[in-house]
């Protein structure tokens, strides 16, 4: 099958949602699918306000719509909803062509972190944009918040963890543990939960972000990495005692996944992601007292946590994207 998949976010960020779609374009040519990736790489870019490592492409739907004609996609899906992601289903809308769309990221929360923009407008434009698709697809862990919104065509898509590479490591022996963050350092992240915690041992963050800066010279105590990838960022995952993840809006977190499968249990809110995937004293410990579940977590078996990570994996999360995808025929008028 020709697949055409949009996407605003993609290399060199490093997020839940790249990876996601990387693996997934990745898993689906290895199946034998055509797939077409229009992505920023393809295009003149701009720093997106507030955020200036996100790049904002500079494109119009007649761009897309001739990439589309060119290509001639079975099946097309709109990840995201940037300018790319606007101008693709305005091209597929001229084009008269069926199209999914996925939710990700609750931008109407991260929005209004920044600038006084009232959710119900942000949450109206969103119902907007994914109204026009024949389904929507979404982690299983935010479909009933969804629908609550008035989403409509809404299907599940979960998640997967590459267990190859994040995987239990020999670690060096130490008197106190390691209770560590990976993932963008942004506001809506919500770190100072964590970073303000006392707690025994030392406190590591890895990863990138537009509050890096302002963190480092507040908490000059923990230890900032700044991004890692790959092995280096496998490694370094896997030495810590502790994952601790204090974020109160993200969807799924994959970067869950990837600390348990190398071994490491997680500690969090109980609140949409991890209520899904944490399992008390099986993968992690869930408190709204982030201190005691970190704490907790310690007594977690590294090897349960390894056992309940290898249940997921992108075959089948791809294989979940497939049934989910819309064929491209013409609608009718």
């Amino acid at each position: 099958m020709k697949i055409c998949i949009v996407t605003d976010a993609w290399h060199p960020q490093i997020n839940g949602v790249v990876t996601t779609l990387s693996r997934t374009a990745e898993t689906l040519r290895t199946w034998g699918h055509e797939v077409l990736l229009i992505t920023p790489e393809r295009f003149a870019t701009l720093p997106c306000p507030t955020y200036p490592e996100i790049r904002l492409s500079l494109v119009s739907p007649a761009t897309i719509e001739h990439m589309l004609s060119e290509f001639a996609p079975e099946a097309v899906h709109i990840a995201t909803e940037g300018p790319l992601g606007w101008c693709a289903r305005s091209a597929c809308k001229r084009m008269a062509l069926a199209f999914t769309t996925s939710y990700h990221t609750r931008f109407p929360e991260y929005v209004r972190m920044r600038a006084p923009v009232p959710m119900k407008m942000s949450y109206s434009l969103m119902r907007g944009f994914h109204g026009a698709a024949r389904r929507t697809m979404a982690a299983p862990t935010i479909l009933d918040e969804l629908e609550a919104r008035d989403f409509n065509h809404l299907v599940p898509w979960s998640r997967g963890v590459d267990t190859t590479l994040f995987r239990p490591r020999e670690r060096k022996e130490r008197e106190q543990p390691v209770f560590l963050y990976m993932g963008r350092v942004a506001m809506e992240k919500n770190l100072p939960a964590f970073l303000d915690l006392d707690l025994p041992g030392e406190k590591r963050v890895i990863g990138g972000g537009p509050a890096l800066a302002t963190l480092k010279a507040t908490y000059p105590e923990v230890s900032f990495t700044g991004p890692k990838t790959g092995e280096d960022l496998a490694g370094a995952l896997a030495e810590a005692d502790v994952f601790v993840f204090p974020s109160l809006t993200d969807t799924f977190g994959v970067v869950l996944l990837e600390a348990m499968a190398s071994g490491v249990p997680v500690a969090a809110f109980p609140v949409t992601g991890p209520k899904y995937i944490v399992q008390e004293g099986v993968n992690g410990c869930l408190d709204s007292d982030l201190r005691s579940a970190a704490l907790r977590a310690l007594k977690v078996s590294r090897k349960s946590c390894r056992a309940f990570a290898g249940e997921y994996s992108w075959t089948s999360c791809t294989r979940q994207f497939v049934t989910n995808l819309a064929p491209t025929r013409r609608l009718a008028h």
